[in-house]
């Protein structure tokens, strides 16, 4: 009991949101009557939330370096209406266009960037400018009109599929496969972490616990897959997202790069004191959402199979509350991608359960509005706890 108890204080914040993911997700599958897991919905709340899930990950950079971004929804637009322009109007090929938007997103970032790590005007003033400025642009560059469609081969950024190799009949087995590649990898990876513990003296989970953590979690990554295996197997984007959160992870983890935006969050004096340029760190963090808010808005842009006036709206709201619901810190210096996740997953599911509920948008607002509250509440108290 001792040992559960420490894995659990230890764990709190990712831990806890994953039960809450878990019960939330029980529940509306029990008021739906089996609607929300079923394969096509599974499906469905992958490509839904695609475009929050990119914004997460950069805006969890951004949060751990206690700033804030407002303007990632008008930028995703900005970008969307330009790749309108260039692939729709312009007949821009796509891998082209594709690079001058990611291009110029980082450009965007880096101007936030510029104000706020070298001017030093808050983060808050700047991108607030930037979401009304840029979202202003949207209508300008769109005349108020929306472009499309795009050419097919941008679309399946958010329509297509993983090929299935092997040509199953009524089940996708590549993702099957997959799914058996990745629980073996994961396996080995917790077993050479306990090694690691051991052989430095610390003491791992015991070795029953261990298991019963592997089995749990193995069964839900091979049941979702056999979900997505059941419908059209693995989506494009759900690639372009494990790539990215394996990426973000191995940079937060593992990096020189995130230990110093840990650390500029953490206590930005301190940190200038050990050596961090915290200036650079702090650019480079914006520019780091621009790039990333350009591929979200081109992802949806994609999945719209259009560019219009209105995209991005209220992104930068989802993308901030996933983080804080994952377990980052308003104090900055904490937080996980992992965690931001698990917050937008919280958040996707229960707008498509509220949805599927038919309760209405002005009642999905109130209650996501109360999660948000709660997390962060959550946060503080487990902090004066601490």
């Amino acid at each position: 009991m001792e040992n559960i108890g420490h894995l659990f204080r230890d764990n709190i914040r990712q831990y806890g949101m994953v039960l809450a993911l878990v019960l939330i997700a029980g529940f509306f599958e029990i008021m739906t009557g089996g609607i929300l897991l079923n394969p096509l919905n599974v499906t469905n709340l992958i490509l839904q939330n695609s475009y929050i899930l990119i914004l997460a990950i950069g805006m969890l950079l951004v949060i751990v370096a206690f700033q804030i971004d407002l303007s990632v929804g008008s930028l995703a637009a900005f970008v969307g209406a330009i790749s309108g322009v260039l692939m729709v109007t312009e007949h821009m090929p796509f891998w082209l266009a594709l690079f001058i938007i990611l291009l110029f997103g980082a450009l965007l970032g880096a101007w936030h960037g510029f104000w706020i790590a070298y001017i030093r005007i808050p983060a808050f003033i700047v991108t607030l400018s930037g979401m009304l400025l840029f979202r202003g642009l949207t209508y300008v560059t769109l005349q108020g009109q929306s472009i499309g469609p795009f050419p097919p081969e941008f679309q399946l950024i958010s329509s297509g599929f993983l090929p299935d190799i092997f040509a199953g009949k009524g089940l996708h087995i590549t993702t099957m496969v997959l799914s058996l590649i990745a629980s073996a990898a994961f396996i080995w990876s917790e077993m050479s972490k306990r090694s690691a513990l051991k052989k430095y003296g610390f003491q791992p989970l015991s070795l029953g616990l261990t298991v019963t953590k592997l089995v749990l979690i193995l069964a839900v990554l091979n049941a979702f897959a056999l979900a997505l295996a059941s419908y059209k197997g693995i989506p494009n984007v759900m690639i372009l997202l494990v790539a990215l959160i394996f990426l973000y992870t191995f940079i937060a983890n593992k990096t020189i790069a995130g230990r110093h935006i840990y650390a500029l969050g953490g206590n930005e004096k301190a940190a200038a004191l050990s050596g961090v340029k915290t200036k650079r760190v702090l650019f480079w963090v914006f520019v780091n959402m621009g790039l990333l808010a350009a591929l979200s808005g081109m992802v949806f842009a994609a999945r719209l199979n259009a560019a219009t006036p209105k995209a991005g709206t209220g992104f930068e709201l989802d993308a901030i509350g996933a983080c804080f619901i994952g377990g980052a810190s308003t104090a900055g210096g904490i937080g996980t991608v992992l965690g931001a996740m698990i917050g937008a997953l919280v958040m996707g599911v229960l707008n498509n359960g509220m949805s599927l509920l038919g309760i209405g948008i002005d009642w999905q607002q109130a209650i996501k509005g109360i999660v948000l509250l709660l997390a962060v509440t959550f946060d503080v108290f487990s902090k004066s706890k601490g």
